[in-house]
């Protein structure tokens, strides 16, 4: 079992909101505030307290800047979390969102990576809620964040430079850059409900599906609008994944015999980070004797819309065959330990009342035959069967 997150996205993300989603899901506010002491950064005031969002209790975290902050650069802001003492796992995907954020912006402004400014998305409280995300989700011991389908919202926000379309463009191309699935347009939505940074943590760092789990709590993060008639807030789960016999999961299929196959290693990419299960090309004739593929994906019900777009658009197919399938599955883990060759990771499956099966992990007994000269297939053989020898 894995402790896992899921963040409910129906009222959108901003950073302010998953942060307070932590804090009301039981993270400590004194332990984020001195997790955040760790890095060089002052002139703001973090406080968090309870609100009412159209008769729901919610926590809303709220960051007090001292004075106006000037525009930094993505290299600014990466200076700021490594000049820190937080872990460097925090650090490395505090400079992935930032490098996302700073991608998305110099794509729409038109501007080499390095000029990109980050305007309000580079001031302190975005610092704060970026790093406060990722420390918080290690002290809540969150092993993976799942988040649902994003809400957008609608209308016009202002910002530095003047009025935009909501979503922001920097938000909307954040969203696409994953092909991350949205939801239509409801209640509440006549104003800005992701924001850059909320979009950037979550593309950054969930994958697009609800997974099976037992919940144990729900923290609710309070936006900063109090909207009548409309629960403006961020829904967080805790919980740890659970065994599911057999679960209903969506196939879909498509042929395709005119496109540069080379493409399609990128599309698996896409398909796995729009919530995938898994991805596989099988070889087939086409009519007039052409050569195909056959591409097929399997994926939770709720990812359907992400899944079909990533094939209507990165592909040259017109159309995807669906159905549901049932899907069978073996209780799983992963085993890390220490080999007669180095650090190895095996993939570990266990079955009612018979012995676990390791199966070494490729890229570990690749790294392992380069640095130790041995045949990959000796590798595996040693890696395999240490494994089984602890696994007993």
């Amino acid at each position: 079992m894995a402790r896992v997150g899921y963040l409910d996205c129906f009222s959108g993300a901003s950073g302010d909101m998953i942060l307070g989603a932590l804090v009301d899901a039981g993270l400590s506010p004194q332990s984020l505030r001195a997790e955040l002491a760790k890095l060089p950064l002052t002139g703001y005031r973090l406080s968090a307290g309870k609100v009412q969002r159209a008769g729901l209790a919610a926590t809303q975290v709220r960051v007090t800047v001292a004075k106006k902050q000037p525009p930094r650069r993505l290299s600014d802001i990466v200076s700021i979390i490594e000049g820190g003492s937080l872990p460097s796992a925090d650090k490395e995907k505090g400079v992935a969102i930032f490098r996302r954020l700073a991608e998305a912006e110099a794509k729409v402004h038109g501007l080499p990576l390095a000029e990109a400014h980050l305007h309000e998305v580079g001031a302190v409280d975005a610092i704060v809620d970026v790093m406060g995300a990722v420390a918080g989700l290690r002290l809540l011991r969150v092993e993976e964040l799942f988040a649902s389908a994003l809400a957008l919202g609608g209308g016009r926000t202002e910002s530095a430079g003047g009025a935009l379309p909501v979503p922001a463009p920097a938000t909307l191309e954040l969203v696409a850059s994953v092909g991350a699935p949205t939801v239509a347009r409801q209640g509440g939505e006549e104003r800005e409900l992701l924001t850059p940074t909320g979009a950037a943590i979550i593309t950054t760092l969930a994958r697009f599906q609800r997974p099976a789990m037992k919940v144990d709590c729900v923290g609710y993060g309070a936006g900063s609008r109090d909207i009548p008639g409309w629960p403006n807030v961020l829904r967080l789960w805790l919980g740890t994944t659970v065994e599911e016999g057999g679960r209903l999961i969506l196939l879909a299929e498509t042929n395709i015999d005119d496109m540069n196959p080379e493409i399609l290693g990128y599309v698996q990419e896409r398909l796995f980070a729009s919530g995938a299960v898994d991805v596989w090309l099988t070889p087939i004739q086409m009519k007039k004797g052409r050569p195909g593929v056959m591409l097929s994906v399997l994926c939770p019900l709720e990812a359907e819309g992400a899944i079909v777009s990533v094939l209507l658009r990165e592909t040259s197919t017109l159309g995807v065959r669906l159905r549901e399938v049932r899907r069978q599955e073996a209780e799983r883990e992963v085993l890390e330990f220490e080999s007669s060759l180095g650090p190895a990771v095996v993939k570990v499956k266990r079955l009612p009342g018979e012995p676990p099966q390791a199966a070494p992990e490729y890229e570990v007994c690749r790294r392992l035959a380069k640095a130790s000269g041995r045949p990959l297939a000796e590798v595996y053989r040693i890696v395999q069967g240490e494994a089984q020898a602890l696994l007993g």
